[in-house]
């Protein structure tokens, strides 16, 4: 069992957290131009998209850790040919770039408005990259527990869980500092918590799909998949049954509620404590749903 690996814990979450909150904020800006003007859009997801830069910085910190020396990180470029942990440590690196990248040019306002859109889908893009060689990287024939469909599904989906719910909370944290009641941002602060609203929830369920599809997959695969899988229901299972009780209170009747309080006026303030309270109990579910991956494998032949 790896117990002990935090570093990749962390790593693995922030990177996850950064990339899902750089595509959501984007999104939330597109939308938000075509609604309110380039302007005011600018004003509203500006700083929230400055938070990703400090994200994937610590989320870089931590993969340090891990590999022990930054001459490690050089080391990993030659190998980018026959190595996915070499890709995924590449990727992530390059995709920190051209967060940093942006995040220069957005808040200097340099380069035209046109080119800075584009860097972002691109720095986006590779995010999503990020996220497949993250995943590749686990998926090894030793590893029955980590060889599966679940685990590009349990990245992909921590990353727009976390992603949505840490871009409301930071959008509602914003729109609270530039203390302004236009009737426009209003009403487009309201659509975007009902949009991310559905996000989770859809997201929500397809945690809870892939979770019992995974355990009945791991009961025909052996008996190292058997392993972890009793390791899962056994040994772990209080931490199982607290992940998904806070996934479900957190992306589910929290993320239900911002979405029928959104259309109500004057409900900011309650807006904001419903995300930050989603967004916290979702990240430590989270984060239990990783050590759970960590701990509940087993190599074949060890």
């Amino acid at each position: 069992m790896i117990t002990n690996e935090w570093a990749l814990l962390i790593f693995t979450i922030l990177a996850q957290l950064a990339t899902g909150m750089f595509l959501t904020l984007l999104i939330v800006r597109s939308y938000a131009i075509q609604k309110v003007g380039l302007e005011q859009a600018q004003q509203w997801t500006d700083v929230p998209l400055y938070l990703v830069l400090p994200i994937i910085a610590l989320s870089l910190l931590a993969a340090l850790f891990h590999l022990g020396k930054v001459v490690h990180v050089i080391g990993a470029v030659p190998n980018l040919g026959s190595s996915e942990m070499s890709r995924e440590v590449v990727t992530a690196v390059v995709f920190a770039i051209l967060v940093a990248l942006y995040t220069l040019l957005q808040w200097r306002k340099r380069a035209s408005q046109g080119l800075r859109a584009t860097l972002g889908w691109i720095t986006a893009f590779v995010g999503l990259v990020l996220l497949y060689f993250m995943s590749a990287t686990y998926m090894l024939p030793t590893q029955p527990a980590w060889n599966t469909f679940a685990t590009p599904v349990n990245f992909y989906t921590t990353a727009f869980l976390l992603g949505v719910l840490g871009a409301a909370s930071a959008l509602l944290a914003n729109y609270a500092r530039i203390q302004k009641a236009e009737p426009q941002l209003q009403d487009l602060l309201r659509s975007t918590l009902q949009g991310i609203a559905i996000a989770a929830i859809i997201l929500l369920g397809v945690e809870f799909l892939a979770l019992p599809i995974y355990m009945a997959y791991l009961s025909t695969q052996g008996p190292t998949a058997l392993q972890t899988l009793h390791s899962l229901i056994n040994i772990y299972g209080v931490a199982l049954f607290l992940r998904l009780i806070l996934v479900f209170v957190g992306a589910g009747l929290l993320a239900g509620y911002l979405y029928r309080n959104a259309s109500l006026a004057s409900k900011e303030s309650l807006l904001a404590n419903i995300a930050y309270s989603a967004f916290v109990l979702v990240l430590v579910s989270e984060i239990l749903g990783r050590f759970l991956f960590y701990a509940t494998n087993y190599r074949i032949g060890v």
